[in-house]
């Protein structure tokens, strides 16, 4: 029987993305290196990974110095790659680039999706069962009882283009969330909170959005999830105090986040996810299985010691 072991790539490989497109596993990913932005793996079967080079040239307008988060939509033949761009973790802006096939290149479309914006993040693209696309994404709001970095939600008029209003997925709402104390920020001091990376799935009748909160650089990291009847809320979370779904496990995983989710030939739901060495000298290509239960989503993880493979 084929097993995995998580990580199941050795290299640096933060804020993963999959996507299945004939029969292949493609995964996309945030991490420093030469030869263009985005680092691409595939697989055939989630279990063994090839690193196929990078997606994405560098912006060569604009001074963009870093570029995190890509995830990856599959519409009318096309491929449309989300992405933020920025310098270190001021001033990012959405953006879109598009190619012909899923290992790219990706050709950037010179269009800044949320101009108005000071800070916008972690773009995750859902379509809904009628067709109509929305893209989800963190970004920063100054009032309220908790400040930080909270998720919205925005219709997509076509591929490359939001429109509407934003409607407020969820605001910081637990301590667990806290990024930073007292962090000058916008020219004041807050006690920062953040909540990022959202994913969105409907099973069951029922729409999810999974997010992770607190500092992804701290062993409070975690994923959790809300839960809503519509893809534009409001949203609901059965879970308070600390990850629902992801969190930290001493001496073995620190911080996983920053989650996605992929399904096996077979309908089985994967959570894909990056976690650090105990040492924390990188976040990690991580894989575990999804299971849907009455009281919602549960997670038999993360793990780090040998699985079985996901072709059983």
């Amino acid at each position: 029987m084929t097993t995995y072991t998580n990580p199941v790539f050795p290299d640096y490989f933060a804020d993963p993305f999959v996507l299945e497109h004939g029969g292949t596993y493609y995964a996309y990913g945030t991490a420093p290196g030469p030869g263009g932005v985005f680092p691409l793996l595939t697989s055939p079967d989630l279990t063994t990974w090839t690193a196929a080079g990078r997606v994405l040239a560098p912006l060569t307008e604009g001074g963009w110095t870093d570029y995190w988060a890509p995830e990856v939509a599959h519409h009318q033949g096309r491929f449309y790659l989300y992405y933020s761009a920025g310098r270190g973790d001021q001033g990012h802006h959405l953006r879109v680039a598009v190619s012909d096939h899923p290992a790219g290149p990706f050709i950037d479309q010179e269009l800044v999706l949320t101009p108005e914006l000071s800070f916008a993040i972690d773009p995750s693209p859902f379509r809904d069962e009628d067709g109509q696309w929305y893209l989800y994404y963190a970004t920063d709001v100054l009032e309220g009882e908790r400040v930080g970095t909270s998720l919205v939600v925005q219709r997509l008029a076509d591929m490359v283009r939001l429109e509407g209003e934003r409607h407020t997925v969820l605001r910081p709402s637990q301590d667990w969330q806290i990024y930073q104390r007292s962090r000058s920020i916008y020219g004041a001091e807050h006690d920062w909170h953040t909540l990022e990376g959202p994913c969105v799935v409907k099973r069951s009748g029922r729409y999810y959005c999974f997010y992770s909160g607190g500092a992804w650089t701290n062993p409070s990291y975690g994923v959790s999830y809300a839960a809503a009847s519509s893809p534009l809320g409001p949203w609901t979370e059965p879970h308070q105090g600390g990850p629902a779904i992801l969190s930290t496990v001493p001496g073995h995983v620190t911080g996983p986040g920053h989650n996605s989710l992929v399904r096996t030939p077979a309908g089985q739901d994967v959570l894909v996810y990056h976690a650090w060495d105990v040492a924390q000298t990188a976040r990690r290509l991580c894989l575990d299985r999804l299971e849907w239960t009455p009281d919602g989503p549960r997670l038999t993880g993360p793990t780090w010691t040998p699985q079985p493979g996901f072709g059983h």
